[in-house]
């Protein structure tokens, strides 16, 4: 006899496993390309190792490839990424979509890859629910904007049977 799965067996695990390994990957290939200190840790810097002047432009001039080739890995990971949930057809959690940009398929880490701003374009900012969360990517200058989750209020005719219309009852009107 075949062994019975269990009731908490969740279906296409090693796509989901997948999916999560392209977008760990992508992150952290992404944050390694473009950290301030320059891609990589210079270990004979920090271990008290000489720093002639002869070493410096070919470790500057190679970080600086590292870091586009690293950003260039993390972008082709995301693209595989988004490929792979299109292909099995899984949807994609929403904060997962919210850190890939849509246009060139950057991960978009806060103050690195990208800018986030909070923009309310009501009169007078006056409506907390018009608040929209606006992404810039830094690689395509392109832009995304989130609703944030504020309460928005009833719409007139669902509050309280105020200001609902009444059908119009044409046997009454005639007698």
């Amino acid at each position: 006899m075949a062994k019975g799965k269990g009731s908490n067996a969740v279906q296409n695990r090693a796509i989901y496993s997948r999916l999560s390994f392209l977008q760990q990957a992508a992150v952290m290939l992404s944050t390694l390309g473009s950290s301030p200190s320059g891609g990589g840790n210079n270990d004979s810097q920090a271990a008290g190792g000489p720093t002639s002047s002869s070493h410096q432009p070919c470790l500057t001039g190679g970080n600086a490839r590292v870091d586009k080739s690293l950003d260039a890995l993390s972008r082709r990971l995301t693209t595989d990424l988004r490929a792979v949930s299109l292909k099995t057809r899984i949807r994609l959690e929403p904060a997962v979509k919210q850190t890939i940009c849509k246009f060139c398929d950057s991960v978009l880490i806060e103050g690195q890859s990208c800018t986030s701003v909070v923009e309310n374009r009501s009169k007078g900012a006056r409506k907390p629910w018009a608040d929209v969360l606006v992404r810039r990517c830094h690689t395509c200058g392109r832009q995304r904007r989130y609703p944030v989750s504020a309460p928005r209020p009833k719409r007139k005719t669902e509050r309280d049977g105020v200001g609902r219309k009444q059908p119009l009852d044409r046997e009454a009107e005639r007698g």
